[in-house]
């Protein structure tokens, strides 16, 4: 979350609600007893309350939770009135018209913000990118974006600033995927206290993993040189007022994690295609004549890209694929197949909105409350800046 205009959000928080697990005795006012974001996962509120996560598979599941945690991110967080702003929410593609519906009712009637513009993840993901896309010679608004946040990891072609809904598509794999597969390989080290188990292994993910070219070769590293590659590692139990030191390992998980999304077999039964088999699908079922455009153009975005050596990984899958149907056709042709990397990456969705929200015509695009009135929530399907196939 953050303002208009500025190149980093203000606040970066989970989205999780953290709520009574049984009756506290409050009464009328228990339905003040909630924390969000990192406050959710506060050891103190362990015994108390539980934690429920509002977004799922980059859907809102929890209408209530969800307003408490937009309640608490203008009042707590941004300290600004949401009745003299306008506000950008953004929206996965092939998102229910009901919820979009629903996003409008929340904020037009509870928050009584002026102004709304609901905007797709994709293309402001291809608007943080422009730089990149400029030194490199491309069509600033062409590009295959592959967005992979905490629930769910998309593919969705945009050609000339217009999602070709009918080509898109998603693997449920993400960062909270990878956080799980690393609790499931730790949960049962003898070192690492169980309430600790799922902090562990979301630091794990952030600050110890990387993608390797070959999984069978690294394997291999790791039993041949354990003491480079496994760390040891020093942590603190906090119970109360009192810390008790512990340590712990982190091995084969470093390159396991974001394997997931190159052999999804080694984390579920039900495997979807890996990611870069869906990558080629997705050129592959897109008009002809914007297919090499899209391959030029591989825009990575939101946290779980940002892995060290994850857009070369997906760079060289991509090509294999691509020269061996090539091969396959005898097409005495090649593709160029290009990643591209960016400094916005983590944050691409975000920034791209507070790009679009500081441009001189973005008040041209926002849905007015007069205009709210006098239609309804459905005046959010027909407006906007942002096309949809």
């Amino acid at each position: 979350m953050g303002f208009a205009g500025n190149s980093e959000p203000q606040y970066i928080i989970p989205t999780a609600v953290a709520i009574p697990s049984k009756d506290n005795g409050k009464g009328d006012f228990a339905d003040l007893d909630y924390h969000i974001g990192d406050a959710a996962y506060h050891p103190s509120i362990h015994n108390t309350h539980r934690t429920v996560q509002p977004i799922a598979e980059g859907q809102i599941a929890n209408w209530d939770l969800m307003e408490k945690l937009w309640h608490q991110s203008y009042y707590k967080y941004l300290r600004c009135d949401p009745e003299l702003h306008y506000t950008v929410l953004t929206e996965p593609p092939m998102n229910d018209p009901k919820n979009k519906d629903y996003m409008a009712e929340v904020m037009f009637e509870t928050f009584n913000v002026p102004g709304l513009q609901i905007a797709v993840q994709a293309v402001l993901a291809l608007i943080a990118s422009w730089e990149s896309k400029k030194a490199a010679g491309r069509n600033p608004m062409t590009g295959l974006v592959v967005d992979s946040g905490d629930g769910v990891t998309h593919i969705i072609p945009v050609v000339d600033g217009f999602v070709i809904g009918s080509c898109i598509k998603h693997i449920p794999i993400a960062g909270r995927d990878m956080t799980k597969f690393v609790f499931e390989m730790q949960k049962d080290r003898e070192n690492i206290p169980r309430s600790e188990g799922m902090r562990i292994a979301r630091e794990t993910k952030e600050n110890h993993c990387y993608v390797c070219k070959d999984m069978l070769k690294e394997f291999r590293k790791y039993d041949q040189m354990p003491d480079g590659n496994i760390l040891n590692l020093d942590d603190v139990l906090v119970e109360g007022s009192r810390e008790t030191p512990f340590e712990y390992q982190v091995g084969y998980e470093r390159f396991l994690a974001a394997e997931i999304f190159f052999n999804p077999a080694i984390y579920t039964s039900q495997a979807p295609l890996p990611l870069p088999e869906l990558i080629d699908q997705v050129v592959m079922s897109c008009p002809m004549d914007c297919r090499l455009d899209l391959l030029k153009s591989i825009v990575l975005s939101g946290g779980s890209t940002l892995y060290k050596d994850f857009a070369k990984r997906v760079q060289m899958d991509v090509k294999k694929i691509v020269d061996r149907r090539l091969q396959a056709s005898n097409a005495n042709a090649s593709a160029e197949v290009t990643v591209l990397n960016h400094s916005m990456q983590r944050f691409a969705v975000w920034y791209g909105g507070s790009t679009m929200a500081s441009m001189s015509t973005f008040e041209q695009n926002v849905v007015m409350r007069a205009q709210f009135d006098e239609v309804g929530p459905s005046v959010m399907r027909r407006m906007g800046c942002i096309a949809t196939d």
